[in-house]
């Protein structure tokens, strides 16, 4: 699925000179020949348009008038009497009378858009509980429904559940919708949910093989005109007024009273596989294959609720507040309770759900989740999953057909986040780790099969090997003797190969994406190598990091300033000062601090009982006496939160899971200013000086358990003028940047414009407080307040993180609660002075 990043720009329709093209010009020629003929028909017409102003609906009544003059003709010389169209059929303001149909094969007809709707699909109530929600009922009247045109699932299903997600800002309800939704068509037509699953999620294809639809919003606005009789005009007011394109054609469809032909019913099917071709077109004359294709849907679409949903899609921007877990969560519990006709696998009845006690039955969805939400960070592609769970259901036997294969990226293992050293310490008290500098540099999955085929990814799993072709001709000669397959992960950082020294990323970032020639190449990497995931057909997630680090140095082959081990140091929460030097040592090294990663599964019982020494990195890392209390290790820290899931400290490797056995200390962590990665998604207009510009700017953090995004402050500090115009200029009215107020994002007040999420801002800030007004956190340090920044600041766009990658509200509340531990300590000394004189 795209980035956010990635959406595409939308060209300004207001501007366009060009005429709106009519359906006029198809039929020139039949019309100049009949001009004779078709001149009292004309006389029907309202004489307010010209050729030049009709819409196509007028202009469709023009023809029609003609071709039922010209049938009347020819019906009366052969003595067969037909009604001539009354005025009423003609008056182009009445849109409650029938115009009169023209039964003769192969004659066009006017036919009015008004009931064209796929009421028995529109009608399915997908926002009921699972547990109640008939779903085989539902499945039986589609079917009979669907006969008729092909026995295909139809995209007004698809649409229903896309109307119900969208009018509720419930996670509960988005997820039970797409639910129920999966299980009509699990039980119905199976063959649609694949399609179906690529439609919801707003992609076409998986991150690593990723098709670009390649529309601009010129494409999508000529075709809104050409279809639904706007002009240029029209258009622009109607955007001005939705600001968003899918609104757009929902209210330019509604308009459309009649069209020439009744369009066939749109297939989820046909659908995904118009997106597809338009992927695929490439070459002369793609643009216009394109753009009939973009036509032919919009044409199709019945009701303006699919006119909305498919230009949504186009534009990449569906807007119902389901993101990547959403959907694995829907799926996982639809294959709970429905199985596709001849599948061997079993699932629950309803009565058995609804007997179920309430911890009960979320056990029962959350061990589903698991399995498909492991399936899917180890085999990120619907095109391989969805087959399997129609299979298999959402059983073990999933993670054996659906798991790691090689030159398709796992999802990365992430670190959790620490503030110093101290805390890193306490939290690994009584067990062994390895200290690994964090280089400066891109993180790369690169695998290799035993043909001797390269593919490298990045983090994001976008394929990297055509930018690297550098380290992929480096691949025979690190494999050792005995490595005839593998999957390794590591950093590639940018080096001087003269004196080894490292460079920063922003050397890196000079490289270019594709196409790169060896030969040509100025900026020259090295491949510092961490972990090894899969070895010789065998894969190595379940082994500990001792073991696979063991593999890894053991089998692999070092060549200096090309490819090497990530610099590393073994050590106990005893060895503070070691730990100490060494976090020094990578920072001074231009490294961004250091990675903390368990070493075993098991504890060591003989280091459990050793008391942490603190490291104060507030007074240049001194260690404070065994035995202290420290700044920053509490009782608080220690205990799950509400909507955490701590689990025991595994040395495994956990694909897409961000746990405490691998822990960040980064330099900027260490210091005594904190910093958040927030979002920016909303603004309002500026005052005085700043009024041309959007001043001041809301933020959120987000929430990792439902894809939302909490509203946590409103920033207008630290912005220069040349920033202030630039982002005014990104999120400018009438672009797909600003959009209508999203579901996902929480927040109680009324913006005076809504942003598209799409890039991660770094802020400073003087101390979190507790907040009425803001939603971050709520529910994790207060059931009726949120959590809100005091003095926010802007720094600088993180053009390196993804909106995945921004601040969670777990992790706000983390420092919420150690802000107040710290005040706490700070009252005391001040209370025991107070005490003492008092006595």
């Amino acid at each position: 699925m795209s980035s956010p990043a990635k959406k595409r720009k939308r060209e300004d329709t207001g501007s366009s000179s060009q005429r709106t093209r009519s359906i006029a010009s198809f039929f020139q020629g039949q019309a100049s020949k009949q001009a004779e003929k078709t001149e009292q028909a004309f006389e029907a017409v309202p004489k307010t348009f010209t050729d030049q102003t009709l819409s196509d609906e007028a202009l469709a009544r023009k023809l029609q008038a003609e071709w039922d003059q010209e049938h009347a003709l020819s019906n009366a010389q052969a003595d067969t009497p037909i009604p001539e169209p009354t005025p009423a059929q003609s008056d182009t303001g009445d849109n409650d009378r029938e115009p009169t149909k023209v039964q003769k094969k192969g004659i066009l007809s006017l036919q009015s858009s008004t009931g064209t709707e796929d009421t028995v699909s529109l009608a399915v109530p997908f926002d009921q509980s699972p547990i109640t929600f008939d779903a085989s009922k539902y499945a039986h009247e589609l079917q009979g429904h669907w006969a008729s045109d092909g026995g295909d699932a139809s995209y007004a299903l698809l649409t229903r559940a896309f109307v119900l997600a969208n009018a509720t800002t419930s996670r509960i309800k988005i997820v039970d919708t797409l639910v129920n939704f999966l299980r009509v068509l699990i039980e119905a037509d199976p063959s649609s949910v694949l399609p179906a699953v690529w439609l919801a999620t707003n992609s076409i294809s998986p991150p690593y093989d990723e098709s670009e639809l390649g529309l601009g919003g010129s494409s999508i606005s000529k075709a809104l005109k050409k279809v639904y009789g706007l002009n240029s005009q029209g258009l622009k007011t109607l955007y001005d007024k939705h600001g968003d394109a899918g609104d757009v054609a929902f209210e330019a469809k509604k308009r459309q009273s009649f069209t020439l032909m009744k369009p066939k019913p749109l297939r989820i099917k046909g659908v995904y596989q118009s997106l597809k071709k338009i992927a695929m077109s490439k070459g002369s004359g793609s643009q216009e294959t394109k753009q009939r294709i973009v036509e032919k849907l919009l044409q199709d679409a019945r009701g303006a609720e699919e006119s909305r949903y498919i230009v949504r899609t186009l534009v990449q921007n569906l807007r119902i507040g389901a993101v990547k877990t959403t959907m694995l969560i829907a799926l996982a519990r639809a294959f709970l309770y429905s199985k596709p006709e001849g599948a061997e696998f079993s699932i629950y009845s309803q009565q058995e759900m609804s007997q179920m006690k309430k911890e009960e039955l979320a056990e029962t969805y959350s061990n589903a989740e698991e399995i498909v939400k492991a399936s899917y960070a180890r085999h990120p592609d619907y095109d391989d999953l969805v087959p399997c769970l129609l299979e298999v259901g959402a059983t073990d036997e999933l993670l054996v057909r659906c798991g790691l294969q090689l030159h398709i990226p796992l999802r990365p293992m992430l670190g959790s986040i620490t503030r110093d050293l101290s805390d890193m310490l306490t939290k690994l008290q009584g067990r062994e780790f390895s200290c690994e500098y964090k280089y400066d540099g891109q993180r790369a999955q690169v695998h290799c099969d035993v043909q001797g085929k390269v593919s490298i990814f990045s983090r994001h799993l976008e394929n990297m090997t055509e930018k690297y072709p550098d380290l992929v001709s480096l691949v025979p000669e690190i494999r050792g003797e005995g490595v005839s397959s593998f999957i390794l992960e590591g950093e590639v950082v940018a080096v001087d190969q003269e004196t080894g020294e490292l460079q920063a990323f922003q050397i890196l970032t000079n490289r270019a994406k594709k196409n790169v020639d060896i030969g040509a190449i100025k900026v020259n990497v090295c491949l510092f190598a961490f972990d090894l995931m899969y070895l010789n057909g065998q894969p190595l997630l379940d082994r500990s990091f001792r073991e696979r680090r063991e593999l890894l140095r053991s089998l692999f082959v070092e060549i200096p300033k090309r490819f090497t081990w990530v610099k590393s140091l073994d050590a106990t929460s005893a060895d503070s000062e070691a730990v100490l030097e060494f976090f020094k040592s990578a920072t001074d090294t231009k490294c961004e601090g250091i990675m903390v990663k368990v070493l075993d599964n098991m504890p060591k019982p003989d280091l459990e009982g050793i008391d942490t020494p603190a490291v104060d990195t507030a007074t240049n890392g001194t260690p404070t006496t065994p035995g202290q209390p420290t700044t920053n290790s509490n009782k608080a820290d220690s205990k799950p939160t509400k909507n955490t899931r701590r689990k025991a400290l595994l040395s495994t490797y956990e694909p897409d899971k961000r746990l405490e056995s691998w822990l960040k200390v980064k330099k900027d962590y260490s210091t005594s200013s904190e910093t958040l990665d927030l979002i920016p998604v909303a603004g309002w207009h500026g005052q005085g000086r700043k009024a041309k510009w959007w001043s001041p700017i809301l933020l959120a953090v987000r929430n990792p358990e439902t894809g939302s995004l909490e509203a946590v402050t409103k920033c207008m500090s630290g912005f220069t003028d040349k920033f202030y115009q630039a982002n005014k200029d990104k999120y400018a009215e009438g672009t797909t940047n600003v959009i209508s107020r999203p579901s996902y994002v929480e927040y109680y007040g009324e913006p005076d414009v809504w942003f598209e999420p799409q890039e991660v801002w770094e802020m400073a800030f003087a101390d979190i407080t507790l907040s009425p007004t803001y939603t971050a956190a709520l529910g994790l340090v207060s059931d009726e307040r949120g959590l809100s920044l005091r003095f926010p600041r802007f720094l600088k766009v993180r053009e390196d993180k993804s909106i995945d990658e921004a601040t969670t509200s777990d992790y706000l509340a983390y420092l919420w609660r150690k802000q107040s531990e710290r005040t706490k300590q700070e009252e005391r000394p001040v209370e025991d002075a107070l005490g003492w004189q008092e006595e």
